[in-house]
């Protein structure tokens, strides 16, 4: 059976990224790998052939283990595929439409760092609610697999594995002040450039770069070697990470400050985000949150949210490298949305999966719902989203909290779809055929229901 070729692209470059990390080679030589790597990974949406151009390229003793890399990757993509593919599609696999690259940033801000790069909207998924952008039908006849899934809010682009890569400078940087959180950092880089980084990332048309979107000024005042390579290198990981994390840092502390002088008023991490972005004589002029200029209302506040709301599902997403329980809770509600995350990617299978986990290759929206909760809780909900919606005591939406179950679709027999809460207005679900268990934001129908 045929692959989309992209997306095992896409994983044997993150295979060989594993490996030149862990190679025992010269820097300079895991630095040209890198590169490699980073360009052959980006060409992955139109790239039909080039799996072997990739292992080439590397270093010779990494060969043989790239190598084995694309045939795990080949078969680790068809074994996820064709449990569900209808059978007139089961000997080729329609291939996923080339990614959109994001438009740049329309004006550089006052401080130095630019706003976000907007990013194409994730592919769109099932829901009946107007104005959610999530409301196309699955697909007829077969089953496309992203190259890249987007399985967070505003992270399309971002590489698979561009968690794993970030999560150490992110816990380091994140604990270089009590304000600024690695969650906290995580978001930011989401919202500025989606953890693109190395030569392929875009520069904005005033020259910002690299993942922090730093402007030369601010990267000749922050921008330092933190890993050793002998260079401040602004389109890597480590030394962005580390100067957004000291200039947050830097703007918490001089504007609590404020704060506690009577200057500015507001809640210290949104005006910290808010100076990153339109800078720090912005929050002070406006003597908090700033306002007035359009800018500072269609980017700005806007920039503040998202940060904001997807925080705690990069906090989920780090837990794992960070060794750190989620925001410090153990509570039963995030043991549910713990254990649903570990099935962002894996392919929706209608009627699949139960109180034991998956089946078929996947999940419906119901079975991985019944799978988070059992597992839990012990607690084995009914099936369908119509009868699960019969458990429990319904709450007002607002009042949702991680672990709580959110219905949607409404239909004459009751809610033809059911989610996890997990928080800043963002659930967990497996949306639709075509689709994968992802992090999504919650539909305007929706109602919320505790079960525990």
């Amino acid at each position: 059976m045929s692959v989309d070729p992209s997306a095992v692209i896409v994983a044997v470059a993150t295979a060989a990224s594993a490996l030149v990390q862990g190679a025992d080679i010269p820097a300079e030589v895991k630095d040209q790998a890198t590169q490699v790597i980073e360009s052959f990974e980006a060409a992955a949406p139109a790239t039909d052939t080039g799996a072997q151009d990739l292992v080439a390229a590397l270093p010779e003793p990494m060969q043989e283990s790239a190598q084995q890399a694309v045939a795990d990757a080949t078969r680790s993509v068809a074994e996820a595929i064709e449990p569900h593919l209808p059978a007139e599609a089961a000997a080729a696999l329609e291939p996923a439409p080339p990614l959109v690259p994001a438009p740049p940033a329309a004006r550089p801000t006052p401080f130095g760092v630019t706003p976000s790069l907007p990013l194409p909207p994730p592919p769109l998924a099932p829901n009946p609610g107007p104005g959610t952008g999530s409301a196309a039908p699955g697909g007829g006849g077969g089953v496309t697999l992203p190259s890249m899934p987007a399985t967070l809010p505003g992270t399309t682009l971002a590489p698979i594995g561009a968690i794993a890569v970030f999560a150490p400078w992110l816990k380091k940087a994140g604990a270089l002040c009590d304000g600024v959180t690695a969650p906290v950092l995580a978001a930011l880089y989401s919202a500025e450039n989606g953890f693109r980084y190395g030569s392929t990332a875009p520069v904005s048309p005033v020259g910002a770069k690299g993942p922090g979107q730093f402007m030369p000024g601010t990267w000749d005042q922050y921008g330092k070697d933190v890993d050793g390579d002998g260079r401040a290198d602004i389109l890597g990981i480590a030394d962005p990470v580390m100067a957004s994390g000291n200039l947050l840092c830097d703007n918490y502390k001089l504007i609590d400050d404020w704060k506690r002088r009577g200057l500015v008023q507001g809640d210290t991490l949104d005006l910290t985000l808010a100076a990153y972005n339109a800078g720090v004589g912005a929050v002070r002029r406006s003597g908090g949150m700033p306002s007035g200029h359009p800018d500072y209302e269609n980017q700005t506040k806007p920039y503040v949210a998202k940060i904001r709301a997807s925080e705690p599902v990069f906090a989920r997403m780090l837990s794992p490298f960070l060794g750190l329980g989620i925001g410090g809770s153990t509570d039963t509600g995030n043991r549910i949305v713990d254990l649903a995350f570990k099935f962002l990617g894996l392919p929706y299978v209608w009627g699949g999966g139960n109180i034991h986990g998956p089946s078929g290759g996947g999940f419906d929206c119901s079975g991985l719902t019944s799978h988070a909760v059992f597992a839990a809780t012990g607690m084995t909900l009914p099936r369908t989203s119509e009868t699960q919606w019969r458990v429990g005591t319904e709450i007002p939406l607002q009042l949702a909290q991680p672990g709580d179950l959110l219905f949607g679709n409404w239909q004459a027999g009751g809610p033809g779809h059911v989610a996890i809460y997990i928080g800043g207005g963002q659930m967990v679900h497996a949306p639709t055929t075509g689709d994968v268990v992802r992090v999504g934001a919650v539909f305007p129908d929706m109602k919320a229901r505790r079960i525990i």
